[in-house]
């Protein structure tokens, strides 16, 4: 199918300068993970929280430093373990014998980027503390409500559930997080130029070297940019039907809300943003929409005994919906093959 050339109807050069450098500066360090950066930056552009899962020793957390680094904000970490209590995540009041009232000493939460370590090593009742801020970005304590500084973002990692000593964070929670991004182990050529770089110690020399690339109010510009981008009425509806396919799937026990259709139309505006594109296409939606859904939905008893995945059925849906409508050209794709940049103006296409 011939290509057609298209020029941007909103200036995203500022953008894309700034995303390549956290590219460029992540990609020096994390080796390997091209789609991982991806998403933390799509996630950040988003205004959404992230859940990073993998095995111990895969960068999860360095990812999540690495990021937070790169933006001129204020960064804190709270490190989850079984005896941690709600106060000493949010914060507590504390009396003063000078004034002879009790002050608020505001907990880690209180920052720009949070990161939150092991977040299923904590118990059920430490986890719901974030429950609130993740998605009223405030906190209420002793009837005071304190409202979080923008940009707000929760970058947490977590061990896969079957390792010992984790608690499985339960749905509602799950749901408040735009993404969830697995990190897998490195190939035999990329675990290589780990110990390279290892060995001759650029890793630290570059770690040390990591400047901030977007200032708060860049951050809030961008966003501000990408919720204006523009999405065809089609694809709202081929959103939709995503998400509704969840709800109608015989291998998932429970389906996807409104949430996620939401969560997929914003970070599919700021995936084309980073594709320096200022429109949404199919490769957009399909690109966002397996870590979107994955940890949101559940497969049912049967399925997960024959050993599927909830990526595997999402893969499915797709599949499923690819041949509706004149959107089948742009299926070809991988479902998280990236980058997806296209030339195609699908436009044209869809309203033949």
């Amino acid at each position: 199918m011939e290509q057609e050339q298209f020029n941007p109807r909103t200036d995203l050069s500022a953008l894309n300068e700034a995303v390549n450098q956290i590219r460029n500066v992540l990609g020096n360090i994390i080796i390997g993970q091209k789609q991982v950066i991806d998403f933390l930056i799509v996630g950040l552009l988003a205004d959404g929280h992230i859940l990073i899962e993998g095995v111990p020793g895969v960068a999860k957390t360095l990812s999540a430093k690495l990021l937070a680094k790169s933006i001129d904000a204020q960064f804190s970490r709270v490190q989850f373990t079984p005896d941690l209590m709600p106060s000493d995540v949010l914060g507590t009041p504390i009396f003063n014998t000078k004034t002879g009232d009790f002050e608020f000493r505001k907990g880690p939460i209180f920052g720009n980027i949070i990161l939150v370590d092991e977040i299923n090593r904590a118990p059920a009742k430490t986890q719901s503390a974030l429950f609130e801020v993740m998605e009223e970005r405030q906190i209420t304590i002793d009837g005071h409500t304190y409202i979080m500084d923008e940009p707000f973002m929760v970058l947490a990692t977590q061990n896969p559930i079957e390792q010992e000593g984790t608690y499985r964070l339960p749905e509602a929670q799950l749901d408040r997080f735009l993404f969830k991004i697995e990190i897998k182990y490195p190939s035999l050529e990329e675990e290589t130029a780990i110990l390279l770089a290892q060995h001759t110690l650029v890793n630290k020399t570059l770690l040390n070297e990591v400047k901030p690339v977007l200032s708060v109010q860049q951050i809030k510009e961008a966003r501000a940019i990408i919720r204006s981008l523009f999405v065809e009425p089609k694809l709202l509806e081929f959103i939709a039907k995503i998400v509704n396919e969840t709800r109608n799937n015989s291998s998932l026990y429970l389906g996807a809300s409104p949430r996620a259709s939401l969560a997929i139309a914003h970070s599919a505006k700021a995936f084309a943003a980073i594709q320096n594109r200022d429109f949404v296409t199919p490769e957009d939606i399909i690109a966002v929409a397996g870590p979107v859904l994955a940890h949101r939905i559940l497969l049912s008893p049967e399925k997960e005994m024959e050993g599927l995945t909830t990526t595997d059925i999402i893969h499915q849906i797709i599949k499923k919906l690819k041949c509706q409508g004149r959107l089948v050209y742009i299926y070809q794709s991988t479902i998280f093959s990236l980058p997806l940049a296209t030339t195609v103006n699908p436009f044209k296409q869809l309203t033949d």
